[in-house]
């Protein structure tokens, strides 16, 4: 059975950068929102007259805490209907309707291969939630690899976040790379995520299972890559943005 629609309000919004923002939505209806870590959302906005023209969707950003709240990051859109709503006229206490949880781009039961979460901007946010609750729950895990491409250090989502993370859950491995970051730094990595998994996986190859999130381009390339590496395409999953 789908999840039913529900009334959600808006109970925070915080600007990381001009183009995204984080947003907090309670579901007064329910004690608890109960989802798995790399599931959505399908918000119905008032953008348009017919239904499937106003649904939106969203990976949940915050791990499930047992609360009514999740947390959503959304970056503005170039002529997205839904993104200009949200960022132009949403406000602590509007109301909207929602349903969810959806998705199966979820963690495996047992993790006894090596995880590489491959992403691009907000694509990070199912990862972001995953990392949290396996770490919570003290999940048994094999080596993780958070990989995140943006373009400069202030797109950096989470990043403070995902460094103290990985300082405190054994195996975990951010590992964030920027496509357009002063050269001259050499503190950071420069590139496309492409060349970070294609480093870790030159040496041996792991039984890994791939999760990729962001947008199509991306997918995509990592595809043609990790099966040209030799993995069975069954080893990978992806959510599509945009």
């Amino acid at each position: 059975m789908p999840e039913p629609w529900r009334t959600g309000r808006f109970t925070k919004i915080e600007k990381i950068t001009e183009l995204t923002w984080r947003f907090w939505i309670e579901i007064p209806e329910l004690e608890k929102f109960d989802f798995k870590p790399g599931q959505f959302v399908t918000l119905d906005l008032p953008i348009a007259d017919k239904p499937n023209k106003r649904w939106r969707s969203y990976s949940i950003a915050s791990h499930p805490d047992g609360t009514n709240v999740i947390e959503l990051v959304i970056v503005l859109l170039e002529g997205g209907l839904g993104t200009h709503y949200l960022f132009n006229h949403v406000q602590v206490g509007t109301e909207v309707q929602l349903r969810g949880p959806q998705g199966i781009f979820t963690l495996p039961p047992v993790i006894d291969k090596d995880l590489f979460f491959i992403c691009t901007g907000t694509g990070i946010a199912p990862f972001r939630s995953m990392a949290h609750y396996i770490k919570l729950h003290n999940i048994e895990h094999k080596n993780i690899y958070l990989i995140f491409g943006c373009r400069k250090l202030c797109d950096s989502l989470y990043g403070e976040e995902l460094k103290e993370l990985s300082n405190s859950l054994n195996n975990f491995y951010y590992i964030p790379t920027y496509s357009r970051e002063d050269k001259e730094n050499t503190e950071i990595k420069h590139g496309y995520v492409h060349n970070v998994y294609e480093t870790i996986l030159s040496s041996e190859k792991p039984e890994a299972h791939f999760y990729l999130c962001g947008w199509k381009n991306m997918i995509d390339d990592a595809k043609k890559n990790i099966i040209a590496m030799g993995y069975d395409k069954k080893s990978i999953h992806q959510e599509l943005y945009g």
